[in-house]
């Protein structure tokens, strides 16, 4: 029996999640205004099955399965999608993937590795649609890259033509996004680079960030405008020229962070994708911008 037809339990968890109601405006606007890709690049899939990670800062009380994202995908003009693992399932990447194996290469995933993980691990990996390397800094100590495992972990990922990607906030990546820079690897920032949301975009960390776009080695995720405090909208309102001035619209990308963990009665699928038509108006830029990540999740 596959995942898809696995009867996970599609409880409602919140008002975000509501949103089950067909959004077909939403996707016909998408789909008619592009006829390339339209990749979502941050979403998760878990159900409560799974075994979870010590030491975890949170889990979820319900299932968010893979059926179910596909539906929002669907719903929502999305022609591809991005799987991150979540930090609450550890190093355990198993579920992640098996759903890339269902999905035959209509998704992609970025996966939670232990830093001495094997060569041969990782190529197993890359086989079945991972492309690259998440590290959930967020309350945890800053990693020594000049260590001897970190050295080898990285070199494997340059080889594979892989990506790390960071969450952690705009002041410490200043700081870490050189530093994997130096070891020749494509380095992708979560959540607008998450400044402080007292500053917002007058952050010096985020006004840092800005800087790396001269590099073209560094993406960001103008995504989960909610987790930059309760001004988030606003603020994404104001980075997001700044951002596209300093990237260009190549190295920006669009993740729903569906199903939007800690924020499920505030937030849905819909509402997100809404939010990213008022945010970029231009129909033509928006279209480019959802398209741009195909290289670097190798669609």
């Amino acid at each position: 029996m596959t995942i898809l037809q696995r009867g996970l339990t599609r409880r409602r968890f919140g008002a975000g999640l509501v949103s089950l109601v067909p959004a077909m405006a939403v996707a016909s606007q998408a789909m008619s205004e592009t006829n390339v890709k339209t990749i979502d690049t941050h979403a998760h899939v878990f159900h409560r099955g799974l075994k979870l990670a010590p030491g975890r800062r949170y889990a979820p009380d319900y299932d968010a399965p893979l059926a179910l994202y596909l539906e929002q995908l669907d719903r929502n003009g999305m022609s591809n999608g991005v799987l991150v693992q979540p930090s609450f399932l550890g190093t355990d990447n198993s579920y992640l993937v098996e759903c890339l194996k269902e999905t035959a290469g209509r998704l992609r995933g970025i996966a939670v590795v232990d830093p001495a993980v094997s060569a041969d691990e990782l190529r197993a990996l890359d086989r079945v649609g991972i492309v690259g390397i998440r590290l959930n800094l967020v309350g945890q100590p800053l990693p020594d890259l000049t260590a001897a495992e970190w050295k080898t972990l990285l070199a494997e990922v340059k080889a594979m033509g892989w990506q790390v990607e960071i969450q952690r906030n705009a002041s410490d990546l200043a700081v870490l996004a050189p530093q994997l820079l130096d070891h020749g690897v494509a380095v992708v920032l979560d959540h607008y680079a998450l400044p402080d949301p007292k500053l917002g975009v007058a952050d010096p960390g985020f006004q840092s960030v800005l800087k790396l776009g001269a590099t073209r080695n560094v993406w960001v995720k103008i995504s989960a405008p909610y987790r930059n405090g309760a001004a988030g909208e606003t603020f994404a309102k104001e980075a997001y020229p700044l951002l596209r001035n300093a990237y260009g619209l190549d190295r920006l990308l669009w993740g729903s962070d569906w199903p939007h963990t800690q924020f499920e009665a505030s937030q849905s699928y819909a509402k997100n994708r809404q939010f990213l038509d008022a945010l970029i108006a231009d129909p033509g830029e928006r279209a480019q911008m959802l398209a741009s990540p195909r290289p670097l999740f190798c669609f």
